[in-house]
């Protein structure tokens, strides 16, 4: 019986193919483009227009994340009778939320500007004032979602007509037909909630 002799690569060889394969992720970083700054992009636009739609939408952009992240502080710690429509509910308001930062973002990015994107960006920037870190009661918790949900459709309200009065209508339909649409229901299924209607009757 005969062995085939397999030939053993030089070291210079197997040093070489493991540098190729090895992460090069100690980098300097690198900030491409500044926050407050636009690209210029062919979108029949004027600079000023899309300026003033890139900072209201960041704002609503911030009080958005805020909102999401209180359904979902509120979607864990919900307690009391109605625990279970309450947890569901929230669960499904908080996905529609995620949904509309998405849209939001990206019709920053894609008007040349910058979106902002991590939690202290949202803390220095919401309107939404913060809750404690504890469980609060029921009431509570929607009473705070209601005030959230009605900071961000004033700001809509308000963008809208500025994005329409600069021709901005990507912006001006994103805030009617997705902001103001969407979180107009989320604020009628809250309300109802509380009101003071008696599960069972006296009599």
């Amino acid at each position: 019986m005969r062995f085939a002799i397999i030939p053993v690569p030089a070291r210079s060889e197997i040093v070489a193919k493991t540098d190729e394969a090895q992460p090069q992720y100690k980098i300097e970083y690198r900030e491409i483009q500044a926050f407050g700054t636009l690209k210029d992009l062919p979108l029949g636009l004027s600079d000023n227009a899309r300026k003033q739609s890139v900072s209201i939408l960041n704002q609503v952009l911030a009080d958005t994340m805020m909102l999401r992240d209180l359904y979902k502080k509120h979607h864990w710690q919900m307690s009391g009778a109605t625990f279970y429509q309450l947890h569901l509910l929230l669960d499904t308001h908080y996905e529609k939320q995620a949904e509309l930062v998405d849209m939001v973002a990206e019709r920053i990015q894609s008007l040349g500007g910058i979106s902002i994107a991590t939690p202290h960006d949202v803390a220095e920037m919401t309107r939404i004032p913060r809750p404690p870190r504890g469980r609060e009661d029921v009431p509570t918790m929607l009473a705070r979602l209601l005030e959230a949900h009605k900071i961000i459709l004033e700001q809509a309200h308000e963008g809208a007509k500025t994005a329409d009065e600069s021709g901005d209508d990507g912006t001006n339909d994103l805030l009617v037909s997705d902001i103001i649409r969407s979180n107009e229901p989320q604020v009628w299924f809250i309300g109802e909630h509380l009101a003071a209607t008696a599960l069972q009757r006296a009599d």
